[in-house]
């Protein structure tokens, strides 16, 4: 999609566009128990790449507060990213959105794929956020999590707990028949009830609440239905979607971001089911 080119060409800046919603786009907003079956096979193909990639990451020893390989230099984010790269490959799929692998600063901004000379320190966040799709153009996956190495300090725990309570609050939320936007002011309302600054006081905010709260999902990384809470979105969620449940929480200049992703279906009897199952550690243990 032209969006999607255009936001992976500019770093830090969320694109939008406004369009009619064609009846293709009503079409494929819903989706069977075949094809949730894939979303959810999709999601612990991905699933199974993140904890190949931890693995990865406690394959190496720690010096001086920094991840090194085995000839003593530092493990950066551009040799990680070719892991991820590989595995991608590995489970058969396709990587055509790219994905994020972030630390500090980086994690701090939604959108930054991470610098790939930085280097793998312990007690910084880490965004991971990787959405890959069937070989062949088939159905995504999307899914994030946050990770510190070692440890997290205690500004880190704090706000990471904020992020892992309002998504738990949220999956319990969901219902068919409410209005999308709903979740939207829901994420807001809770965020700023913990002191965090968001997009419904401040549209251009840069720190804190910064985004929406999740998206439709299925043969496109992005569908309806649309969260955004603005009057012209009257979207309901319905029997079939497939949505993503991500907040998250951002402070660049303290040097951290936070996210926490999974994907959803809303079967024909109007339950929701959670169709990724990654834990939500916030530290993963190094030596």
């Amino acid at each position: 999609m032209l969006l999607n080119a255009l936001e992976a060409q500019l770093e830090g800046v969320e694109v939008h566009g406004d369009f009619d919603v064609t009846l293709i786009d009503v079409a494929r907003a819903t989706k069977d128990g075949d094809e949730a079956g894939r979303v959810r096979e999709m999601g612990r193909r991905t699933c199974d790449i993140i904890a190949r990639t931890v693995e990865f990451l406690q394959a190496h020893r720690v010096q001086d507060e920094v991840l090194v390989q085995a000839d003593g230099t530092p493990l950066t984010i551009g040799r990680v990213h070719e892991e991820i790269t590989r595995a991608i490959a590995e489970q058969g799929l396709e990587d055509p959105e790219g994905f994020i692998f972030s630390i500090g600063r980086d994690a701090g901004v939604p959108h930054s794929k991470g610098t790939p000379d930085d280097v793998l320190e312990l007690g910084k966040t880490i965004v991971y956020d990787i959405f890959p799709r069937e070989a062949g153009g088939g159905y995504f996956a999307d899914v994030t999590r946050t990770f510190c190495l070692g440890y997290a300090p205690p500004e880190v725990e704090r706000v990471y707990q904020d992020v892992f309570e309002c998504q738990a609050r949220l999956l319990e939320a969901y219902r068919a028949g409410t209005e999308a936007r709903h979740y939207q002011q829901m994420t807001c309302e809770f965020f700023e009830s913990r002191g965090h600054p968001t997009v419904a006081s401040d549209s251009k905010t840069e720190v804190g609440y910064v985004h929406t709260i999740g998206h439709g999902l299925g043969l496109w990384v992005h569908e309806e239905p649309r969260f955004s809470d603005v009057p012209s979105n009257t979207d309901l969620l319905k029997p079939g979607h497939v949505f993503t449940c991500e907040p998250g929480l951002y402070y660049p200049d303290r040097g951290f971001g936070i996210r926490i992703e999974d994907d959803l279906w809303i079967d024909p009897d109007g339950d929701v089911h959670v169709l990724t199952d990654f834990p939500k550690d916030l530290v993963i243990e190094v030596r």
